[in-house]
């Protein structure tokens, strides 16, 4: 596969069970949950091609399918759309993604963690940098998105990069968090990173969120990355051997971010999305302003 300077990949681990969200989910993947009227998994596709991404691999697991015709043709509604003359459905369906647009599903056969998802995109991606996306963590930019700022910065930078956010202590052991050093530009050239640390063992109050860009050196590293945290290969203790052996940096990017895998931020989601909507935000703000809360 030819190399890329800017990256042309997403790995988008989606093989999760979604448990935080049964029943909703005990027949439909949690990437399929909509925010107003597109799936997490749609937005976190786009957010993708927007960026410049032309090859987009999932990495599945059981009852996932659903994920992969989301995606293909539909030739039966799309039929019956176009003789009840809906064209606005039509395009709707027919355009989820653009025809130029390659898309790879990889079965992950065993729920050994992001780590062992990501390693089982290695044959998708080569030597190639290529970004990795989780559909869970939704990120509302009033300009460019946040995979495409990390892009402009990875063409800049030409090293790993992983977004970060300032998380609240109570909540730093439920993330990577980073140890490093931030310079002019609001990035930080990393030092180390750990996963899911207690708050007093927490090197600083930065977290690392779903968005990362990868060089493939990680592939090697992940190989050789035994089983970590809850019995998983943890992507993150695979980055901090990255680190020692080329740089690696953290990224501030600029949106709101909502943890789409957790009920409260889901329904916030939900809410601020309604709220940029073309044909809805009138009306919803009106309802919102009606509500004696």
């Amino acid at each position: 596969m030819k190399k890329n300077i800017k990256p042309k990949i997403a790995v988008f681990p989606v093989a999760g069970m979604g448990t935080r969200f049964l029943p909703a989910t005990k027949a439909s993947p949690k990437e399929m949950l909509p925010i107003v009227d597109k799936p997490l998994i749609q937005y976190a596709v786009e957010e993708a091609i927007d960026a410049g991404i032309e090859i987009m691999v999932f990495i599945t697991g059981r009852n996932k399918t659903s994920i992969q015709n989301h995606f293909d043709k539909a030739y039966e509604i799309e039929t019956e759309l176009e003789r009840k003359k809906k064209m606005k459905e039509l395009d709707l369906i027919k355009n989820i993604i653009p025809s130029n647009i390659k898309c790879i599903y990889i079965r992950q056969h065993q729920p050994l963690g992001l780590g062992h998802a990501v390693l089982c995109a290695k044959p998708a991606v080569g030597d190639n940098p290529f970004a990795v996306i989780l559909a869970d963590d939704m990120i509302l930019s009033s300009e460019e998105g946040c995979l495409s700022q990390m892009v402009n910065k990875y063409e800049v930078i030409n090293s790993s990069i992983l977004a970060v956010e300032k998380v609240k202590t109570e909540n730093l052991n439920k993330y990577g968090v980073i140890d490093g050093h931030k310079n002019k530009d609001n990035d930080w050239e990393l030092v180390n990173i750990v996963e899911k640390p207690n708050k007093e063992d927490a090197p600083s109050d930065m977290g690392v969120v779903g968005r990362y860009i990868l060089k493939p050196s990680i592939f090697d590293i992940l190989e050789d990355t035994v089983q970590g945290l809850g019995g998983e290969i943890q992507l993150t203790d695979a980055i901090a051997r990255q680190i020692d052996i080329e740089k690696v940096y953290a990224y501030e990017f600029k949106g709101k971010r909502f943890d789409c895998g957790n009920k409260l931020d889901f329904l916030k989601a939900s809410i601020e999305y309604g709220l940029n909507h073309e044909e809805l935000s009138k009306e919803l703000k009106n309802y919102l302003k009606s509500l004696d809360i």
